[in-house]
């Protein structure tokens, strides 16, 4: 009997001990908060200490692996292809179509916000911001995205972690890996090799998610107790709800519009891919499992989707595009600060750059968050506020980010003639 109770606790998947890792600092959270006094055992050695260590500890674990795994991935994916001209022609058209889905996300996070109203009954001189972790965030401006594309030194950029110069780089070692051929088999097999290295690294760390989720949202409600609840549960009413709309409503008619194929049945057959995105709340986890699911089930070419996933994966994040949509509003009105028009086009602007340099690691939305905060002005640290809680969302727009690869890859790979309707077809 007590090796069957074993047995079943061994299959408790990832997604509920996340969720029970969520309730159970929900309420240790709000124990501190109200129960324990206090004192300098609770706030420097429980909550800023042992809570703020372990969770972004697991945070720091989740950056380590980004920069091997995207590399690795971006020069395979562009390896596979080998063609530069039908390179540059998949590229282009990725490229316009993740940054026009996230311009989209932004614009309906901005419209669901202003609907809902998320930051108003917010009283911000009760709350303790998580001060540290704010000033740790670097912002970075529009024109250093734009020119910080070409690496003059890609080894300091795979040190430092530029994702974008990272992508270039790799897709240059891709195209001549592919061009030389057999004379680099040994350095092809070895990334290659490698990146199955990174793929089980990513789920070995992703075994302490739980962990990880109980010390953040823990150290969060220690802070705020129940004075946020009512406001922080409207700005995740607002984001869950422009998430939906993305992914319910703009992918599948985007999906439709340039392929005709049915977006009930493409989600049905992705639906285990977001599944497993929700519960490990990282772009990069899914790249594996997507390419394999568009080749298997919906009938896409790996020629395409191992370029198109993993790069996806770094630069269209609609998800944390649509979280920081959504932070805006609820920051403005938080500290009671008036955005107008000219406002709002320039958070679709910022949101839609940073979103490109974004690592598909959890919450690190966060930090590019403060480059959309200074563009309007807004104080950064209402992002303190919202880290802990910012958990409980980063899984369901991790969801929607991998599905909005998803449809990006299927629709290229149409245009492509890379598309097998037979294999999207059968039941």
């Amino acid at each position: 009997m007590e090796k069957k109770q074993k047995k079943e606790k061994k299959k408790l998947g990832l997604t509920t001990q996340v969720f029970i890792g969520l309730f159970a600092g929900l309420i240790l959270g709000i124990f501190l908060c109200y129960v324990v006094p206090d004192s300098h055992i609770k706030t420097d050695i429980i909550v800023e200490g042992i809570l703020y260590v372990i969770g972004q500890g697991f945070i720091r674990l989740m950056k380590m692996l980004v920069v091997p795994l995207v590399f690795c991935s971006i020069v395979c994916g562009s390896m596979s292809i080998g063609d530069t001209k039908k390179l540059g022609a998949v590229g282009v058209r990725t490229l316009i179509f993740y940054l026009t889905t996230t311009a989209l996300a932004v614009t309906v996070a901005l419209s669901v916000g202003n609907l809902l109203n998320p930051g108003i009954g917010l009283d911000m001189s009760k709350i303790k911001t998580s001060a540290d972790a704010v000033e740790t965030m670097e912002s970075t401006s529009l024109i250093s995205t734009i020119l910080n594309i070409i690496p003059d030194n890609p080894i300091n950029s795979l040190a430092s972690g530029n994702m974008l110069q990272i992508i270039v780089f790799a897709l240059i070692v891709g195209l001549i890996l592919a061009k030389i051929g057999d004379r680099a088999e040994t350095v092809a097999n070895f990334i290659s090799q490698f990146n199955d290295i990174m793929m089980e690294m990513t789920m070995m760390v992703m075994a302490i998610a739980p962990v990880g989720v109980f010390c953040l949202v823990a150290r969060t409600f220690a802070n705020i107790g129940f004075s946020a609840l009512v406001p922080l549960a409207k700005y995740m009413i607002a984001v869950l709800l422009a998430l939906a709309l993305q992914c319910l409503g703009v992918y599948q008619i985007l999906l439709k519009i340039f392929t005709g194929l049915n977006p009930i049945r493409f989600l049905k057959k992705f639906f285990p891919v977001m599944a497993f995105a929700f519960s490990t709340a990282t772009s990069n986890a899914t790249i594996p499992l997507s390419i394999d699911t568009l080749d298997k089930k919906v009938g896409v070419s790996k020629k395409i989707s191992s370029f198109t996933i993993p790069l996806g994966a770094t630069i269209n994040m609609d998800g944390t595009s649509i979280m920081q949509g959504v932070a805006v509003v609820f920051a403005a009105q938080a500290f009671g600060i008036h955005l107008d028009m000219m406002d709002y086009i320039t958070v679709i602007g910022t949101a839609t750059l940073a979103s490109i340099g974004t690592a598909g690691v959890p919450s690190v939305g966060l930090v590019t968050l403060t480059m959309v905060f200074n563009s309007v002005g807004l104080p950064v640290e209402a992002i303190g506020l919202i880290m802990g809680i910012d958990r409980i969302l980063d899984m369901v727009r991790t969801a929607v980010n991998i599905t909005g690869d998803a449809v990006c890859t299927t629709i290229v790979a149409k245009q492509n003639n890379a598309l097998d309707l037979e294999v999207f077809n059968k039941d």
